[in-house]
């Protein structure tokens, strides 16, 4: 087989085959058989009619255009993989030559994946919280712990934050009445029935009537109206070594402070270290100016509304179930997907930019890695793995995720961090403290003299 490519405008590309005659007699083979198969011939029984009678029947014609329908496919897509195209949309065929005889000739224009040039990714700059614990939330999660130890007593002040107050509560939409409750207790601050109404209740006294709209979901406003009738505060336990041994397994508060704080610190590390990725490939994909092919972006939305639809199964709904308590339109929701999956594809797309841009390879050593990886997860053999993967011709997929998780390594180790008042944020901050009972670097005897990190092999 010989294929020639040839730039097109609007991101295409005209593949000029040629495929050698031989090439042809397997597929020839085969439409024959599907052809005794199916007809009948008097005398012979179906599959056994000899291929000189098929011949005069259908035509020697007739039997090449049948098999050259069947191998199209086939040869398309080996001249795919000989020419390295990276076709992303059905290619437009057209057989030029060789439906008679003599070698088959065909031209086959397709859309390719673009390739971006993206300028200034190796500034990036995201920013996000620091990883520090402060006082003040050290002390929200010690009262959090108090107010299972405390006592609601009455309070006579307007109501703040967090107080308990009994009221009684209706809410409707357009007239019809979406819940109705008597002497319901409500803590300030919980959120249950949206932030308006925490905010209506603060500084609310006794005797109080609040009416008002809350815009909440989709839809018509909400008309609330409230009774306020009864306010209580929560006296909390005074923070003492005798109420930490109660409330904890530490004997001191300084203690169970430490260990709130360890435990805050690993969540705000991981935290970060999430809010840095999301906002590496937030800042790469705000650098491509292109617009993103509807052949990548129609897919893609494709297989987000699937996961949806699968990931609502398996909670036992659907996803009009789904609509109704969002309150979402379905036109919304498409909306909504479109734009993330377009966002999606541009930052594939950008990071095979970058990849190719630092040159990044992809070494057998990488495949092996990355199949064992798979094996793991599914809990297969990694021989079983590849082999499904060929068979799928999937490894050039495999391949070009290895470059981009890569290139997506590259920026994450270079882009600058720094917290909302711009100031830098060291990554070792955001790396967890080892454990206490953990040798020091000097003290392990695990690591040959004279090595680095990484170099064992």
């Amino acid at each position: 087989m010989k294929a020639n490519v040839e730039p097109l405008e609007g991101n295409k590309v005209k593949l000029s085959v040629e495929v050698e005659e031989h090439e042809l007699d397997k597929a020839v083979d085969a439409a024959l058989r599907k052809i005794a198969s199916e007809i009948r011939i008097p005398g012979f029984r179906p599959g056994k009619a000899p291929r000189r009678l098929l011949e005069a029947r259908m035509g020697k014609a007739g039997i090449r255009q049948e098999a050259l329908r069947e191998a199209l496919p086939d040869f398309y897509a080996e001249a795919l993989r000989s020419t390295e195209v990276d076709a992303i949309a059905p290619p437009e065929i057209d057989v030029t030559g060789g439906e008679v005889e003599g070698p088959i000739l065909f031209d086959a224009v397709v859309e390719v994946r673009p390739r971006l040039n993206v300028v200034g990714y190796q500034g990036l700059r995201v920013t996000i919280p620091r990883p520090d614990v402060t006082d003040e939330e050290l002390d929200r999660q010690i009262d959090r712990l108090r107010e299972p130890f405390g006592e609601l007593q009455a309070a006579d002040r307007p109501v703040q934050e967090r107080d308990h107050v009994t009221l009684d509560l209706r809410a409707e939409r357009a007239g019809e009445t979406l819940e109705e409750v008597s002497d319901s207790m409500y803590q300030v601050g919980s959120g249950s029935y949206g932030e308006e109404l925490d905010n209506r209740l603060v500084g609310a006294n006794t005797g109080d009537v609040l009416e008002f709209d809350s815009e909440i979901g989709v839809g018509d406003p909400i008309a609330f109206r409230v009774v306020v009738k009864d306010v209580k505060q929560m006296i909390l336990p005074e923070v003492t070594d005798e109420w930490a041994g109660e409330a904890s397994e530490f004997e001191t508060v300084q203690e169970l402070r430490d260990d709130i704080a360890t435990r805050m610190r690993s969540v705000k590390q991981v935290q970060g270290s999430m809010a840095i990725r999301d906002g590496v490939i937030k800042e790469l994909v705000s650098l491509v100016d292109e617009d993103a092919p509807e052949a990548l972006v129609g897919p893609e939305m494709e297989r987000r509304l699937h996961d949806l639809a699968h990931r609502l199964e398996s909670q036992g709904a659907n996803l009009e179930q789904y609509l109704a308590a969002t309150g979402q339109p379905g036109e919304q929701l498409l909306e909504d997907l479109r734009g993330t999956a377009t966002e999606a594809v541009k930052a594939d797309l950008a990071l095979r930019s970058v990849a190719e841009t630092e040159g990044f390879e992809v070494t057998e050593e990488d495949v092996d890695a990355e199949i064992a990886q798979l094996a793991e997860q599914m809990g297969q053999d990694a021989l079983s793995i590849r082999t499904q993967l060929e068979h799928a011709d999937q490894m050039q997929a495999v391949r070009s995720d290895i470059r981009k998780a890569k290139a997506l390594g590259w920026l994450l180790e270079h882009v600058e961090i720094v917290d909302e008042d711009g100031k830098p944020i060291d990554r070792a901050d955001l790396q967890p403290a080892p454990p206490a009972d953990a040798p020091a670097d000097n003290e392990s005897e695990s690591q040959p003299a004279g090595t680095t990190e990484g170099d064992e092999s």
